[in-house]
């Protein structure tokens, strides 16, 4: 599953010296061993970053051990895993489908360790140790159409994901019915990279959309973002929301807005639940508005530096895209999650 984006902890290293690695830092660890495993690479002021941060943040507060460790290789997943399991881990965190299987095969075996799988469908049966969380991110990218409606002075919208599959493609309608609701003779043309960390790809893509008369983008492709920004930047008047606030130095008057997702704040907010008495696993979580995890939101350099008529258009559309976040809130407003292009 997507998404969106992603220190090379273990880059280079053998698996036998990562192993011996984890083992010694539970043999020091006060409060046991938290690990995340991304399958995105760090380093680029993105989503793994900020789950790096977050758990640095709690481990300070909390007073274990925590390691990062990335899974560059589908082939050496159910090796970390293990190795994290035999090593007495408390908590392991991943993100992703990909890391499914695994999960499955694994967390049976290791009882005494609660895994959490961020970004992932429910597991059928359900796994006692196990806490899934899926984002509605989609909610937040219904928003954003409302606001490209109105920022759009061509009528034309983009919508560049990742990879298309059934999470990106219920982003891409959402937005879509979002540019509708307010713009019903709007067009709006979605396009895929094949893959979340492909920069140059995204910026080949945004090109063509740009050059065809589209001047707003709605991103949905983690690393591939940086591209389709850089893009943007290329011509005035061009502009995208993409998934980070970290982005928004990127394009101080190109990157409008983005429909954020926190991880970090999920990867904080889980692990906080996992390290107390009460928590319980076999469940399945539903993140989305009024987390402080999922929201739209403009941005603040784009106010201060973007063109001035753009942004007093942004400024006006605020009470509509309050509104319309309060109605999905209270219910009286209902986005579908349609996955099909």
């Amino acid at each position: 599953m997507d998404r969106r984006f992603f220190l090379k902890a273990t880059a280079g290293l053998g698996m036998a010296s990562m192993a011996s690695g984890l083992l010694a830092a539970v043999a020091h660890a006060s409060g046991g061993l938290v690990a995340l495993v991304h399958t995105q690479a760090a380093g680029d002021a993105g989503p793994v970053d900020s789950m790096i941060a977050r758990l640095k943040q709690l481990s300070d507060e909390k007073g274990f051990e925590y390691r990062a460790v990335y899974a560059q290789d589908p082939a050496t997943y159910e090796t970390i895993f293990r190795t994290l399991g035999d090593a007495g881990a408390a908590v392991i965190v991943s993100t992703f489908n990909e890391v499914a299987e695994p999960f499955k095969a694994l967390a049976p075996s290791y009882p005494n360790t609660k895994w959490v799988q961020l970004f992932a469908d429910p597991f059928e049966p359900a796994i006692p140790n196990v806490v899934t969380v899926s984002y509605d991110y989609y909610l937040g990218c219904y928003l954003s159409g409302i606001f490209a409606a109105r920022m759009s002075k061509s009528g034309k919208l983009g919508f560049i994901g990742g990879v298309s599959i059934p999470p990106i493609n219920a982003d891409f309608n959402a937005f879509k019915a979002g540019v509708l609701s307010v713009r019903p003779d709007a067009t709006v043309t979605s396009a895929f990279a094949g893959s979340f960390q492909d920069p140059a790809k995204g910026q080949e893509i945004a090109t063509q959309m740009f050059s065809s008369g589209i001047d707003f983008i709605q991103t949905d492709a983690a690393a591939t973002d940086f591209g389709i920004i850089a893009a943007a930047n290329e011509v005035p008047g061009r502009l995208v929301s993409v998934l980070d606030p970290a982005q928004f130095p990127k394009g101080p008057q190109s990157v409008i807005s983005i429909v954020g997702l926190d991880f970090g704040t999920s990867l904080y907010n889980e692990v906080s639940k996992a390290l107390g008495s009460d928590w319980a696993g076999g469940t399945h979580e539903h993140t989305g508005l009024g987390t402080g995890v999922i929201d739209f939101i403009p941005s603040p350099l784009f106010k201060e530096q973007g063109p001035a008529e753009i942004v007093s258009a942004a400024k006006a559309t605020e009470a509509e895209i309050d509104a319309a976040r309060a109605a999905i809130l209270d219910g009286s407003l209902k986005v579908e999650f349609n996955t099909k292009l």
